[in-house]
């Protein structure tokens, strides 16, 4: 496939005002300004003519329960978290996804091509994390990266899912022990495995922090509140972990410090309501003020927290509050790509990388922009033009 006549934004730095872009088995080989004609002789392709419509690296959602959290289906389709016990690494979140709830076909019209996917908040430990691209019927083939981090959390949630349980955690103070502690026997059980001594026996419970413990994957920490998103920075310092801070309500209260910390933040969903205690700071001018700073910032939805098609939406509030609208782009395409990890293929368009496209027919963060096409792979999995005939 050939797409020519767009303006480009490869999310590097480069634009082309007036670009085209080679595409080749699922890949991109080649981009460069002018028409299609100016391709190598001989080249036989399907050629897309967008007359000067916007063409961006696929959009990227950094932190979802898409199809592992299903629309209208209640308990019967909620797998999001294993309520009953606090620490439950082992938990894989390709074994939920359903890639055939509406949810996905939302985000692909929103020119969403891959999204990081996993378990919910209620555990201090929720379990591993998927990066996935969002057409397909079988999760096994949209998987780009699993495990991509592991799920922890801190504040609220544990809180008030095990209070009523009558066993730990119910304080703030439980919820970091009970982290420090399944980190800490982690770490023996690799010293163990490494050592190769007689009689070690591996621990299916253990295992899935391997990845963690050798920096392969991050940790996930769900953060709200200022004191939290300090504990876990605490945690992840004393172990020496890669860590993720999102949502991060109150990082624009300490966007210096966190700066000078160096963690990446997922900040969102701003486009919810204030629904409990943690929250009550959250607000669209977060996001710009850690950038600002110099934090690495992306934007989530949280879906279903807010709907996934809005995540465009929500990188305009955000620059609408302060972020600068290059910046707005950045945090739903390389930055998102980035922080989970996935840069080397998706969030720019780069030859080599995966020919994960979006077309709109202008600035995505605008309310009233279209999504003309999307493209997962080389493949044009969403055309406007089908929907109006």
């Amino acid at each position: 496939m050939v797409i020519t006549g767009g303006h480009i934004l490869t999310m590097t730095g480069q634009v082309y005002e007036n670009g085209t872009i080679q595409i080749e088995n699922g890949k991109i080989k080649d981009i460069h300004e002018g028409a299609v004609g100016d391709m190598p002789t001989g080249t036989q392709k399907r050629v897309l003519d967008v007359q000067g419509a916007w063409i961006m690296p696929g959009l990227i959602e950094a932190h979802c329960h898409m199809g592992i959290t299903e629309e209208k289906k209640g308990m019967e389709g909620d797998d999001c978290n294993e309520n009953v016990d606090p620490v439950t690494p082992y938990l894989r979140a390709i074994d939920a996804i359903n890639p055939m709830d509406a949810a996905f076909d939302d985000a692909v019209r929103a020119g969403i091509t891959s999204a990081m996917i996993g378990p919910g908040s209620s555990n201090v430990v929720g379990g591993q994390f998927a990066f996935v691209k969002t057409k397909g019927r079988c999760i096994d083939d949209l998987i780009v990266k699993a495990p991509a981090a592991m799920k922890i959390a801190f504040g609220e949630n544990p809180k008030v899912n095990f209070s009523g349980q009558g066993k730990s955690p119910v304080t703030r103070m439980a919820i970091a022990a009970l982290l420090r502690e399944e980190i800490f026997k982690a770490k023996q059980y690799k010293e163990k495995k490494e050592k190769g001594l007689d009689g070690f026996e591996e621990d299916f419970r253990m295992e899935p922090w391997l990845p963690v413990l050798n920096h392969e994957i991050p940790l996930k920490a769900h953060v709200h509140r200022a004191d939290d998103i300090f504990t876990a920075i605490r945690i992840a310092r004393e172990y020496g972990l890669s860590m993720t801070l999102d949502h991060c309500s109150e990082g624009h209260l300490i966007a210096k410090r966190l700066s000078a910390e160096g963690f990446p933040a997922i900040v969102g969903p701003d486009l919810s309501s204030r629904s409990k205690i943690e929250v009550q700071n959250m607000a669209f001018k977060t996001i710009g003020v850690l950038n600002q700073a110099g934090v690495l910032t992306a934007v989530t939805t949280d879906h279903p927290v807010s709907q996934i098609q809005t995540l465009p939406l929500c990188a305009g509030l955000a620059v609408k509050s302060g972020l600068p609208w290059e910046e707005g782009l950045k945090a739903i395409t390389i930055n998102p790509a980035k922080i989970c990890g996935v840069a080397d293929r998706v969030g720019s368009l780069e030859v080599g990388k995966d020919a994960d496209i979006a077309v709109f027919d202008g600035n995505p963060m605008e309310v009233s922009t279209r999504t003309l096409y999307t493209i997962i792979d080389g493949n044009i999995v969403y055309d406007a033009s089908e929907e109006e005939k």
